[in-house]
């Protein structure tokens, strides 16, 4: 398997790139619209050709790159099956396998950052690898305040989902902001101030409702737009909509090889 850790500095987003190396087929998790092109640059440095994009939740703090990329590559777009979007190709739901030519994803219902926020579980051979989203961060977690978000669910998402996979599985999460890259279940059990080191449910839901934060400035227009698959809605505003163009791409950009084209 190819694996790449991407990063997003105005959203602090990581996207996450998986190949199949026997199939060539790919699949960039949570892809942001701002960075399709320094994507695609690392398709084409790989040799390989974009087959899926795949959406954690309906995110408030950027829009999808998942439209952009499907005009470009053909690529198609696969969000969660509950979120019903006409615009997407593929919905996916829990205990029923996504698959990356050999690469298995299990996708898991994680509600309580969004209504049907979804991570992704990997066997690598090795040990488990989670695609935890916004549900659960480096010694933080999503947000509960918006986006039918509700702390009681993330709190069980957390704990009955996350917290019960092996100690050693590694969880790469959807943001961090502080330069931190990934962490595991263990660490996040020892650690988390919200959630970690047994936590109550009632100390949890305390901790989330009194956390005070801003309203989330791209919200306004990154939810509808997302609902949309990436399309910019009108009202995007101008510093942002550089990125919302779909415009004809450099030669070396254009022409993304297949696994193997290296020579």
């Amino acid at each position: 398997m190819i694996f790449r850790q991407l990063f997003e500095q105005d959203s602090s987003t990581y996207t996450y790139l998986l190949a199949c190396e026997q199939s060539g087929e790919c699949v960039l998790i949570d892809p942001v619209i701002d960075t399709v092109e320094r994507d695609l640059a690392v398709l084409q440095a790989l040799g390989l050709k974009l087959t899926y994009t795949l959406e954690t939740h309906m995110h408030a703090d950027h829009l999808t790159g998942a439209r952009k990329l499907r005009a470009y590559t053909g690529s198609k777009i696969v969000v969660p099956a509950m979120d019903k979007l006409a615009c997407a190709d593929v919905g996916v739901e829990e205990n029923q396998v996504f698959r990356v030519g050999q690469i298995e994803l299990h996708p898991l219902f994680t509600p309580g950052h969004t209504g049907h926020h979804h991570a992704y579980l990997l066997d690598n051979g090795m040990q488990k690898v989670l695609f935890s989203g916004d549900a659960l961060l480096i010694e933080a977690c999503g947000r509960t305040d918006f986006q039918s978000g509700d702390p009681v669910k993330l709190y069980q998402s957390i704990t009955e989902k996350f917290f019960t996979l092996p100690d050693e599985t590694l969880v790469y999460p959807a943001h961090d902001y502080e330069g931190r890259q990934i962490t595991t279940i263990g660490q996040e059990k020892n650690r988390n101030p919200r959630v970690g080191n047994n936590t109550s449910q009632e100390a949890f839901v305390a901790i989330m409702n009194g956390l005070n934060l801003p309203y989330p400035r791209k919200i306004d227009f990154a939810v509808p737009g997302n609902e949309l698959c990436g399309e910019c809605p009108d009202n995007v505003p101008e510093q942002y909509r550089g990125a919302c163009e779909i415009v004809q791409l450099p030669p070396e950009l254009s022409r993304p090889m297949k696994a193997g084209d290296q020579g």
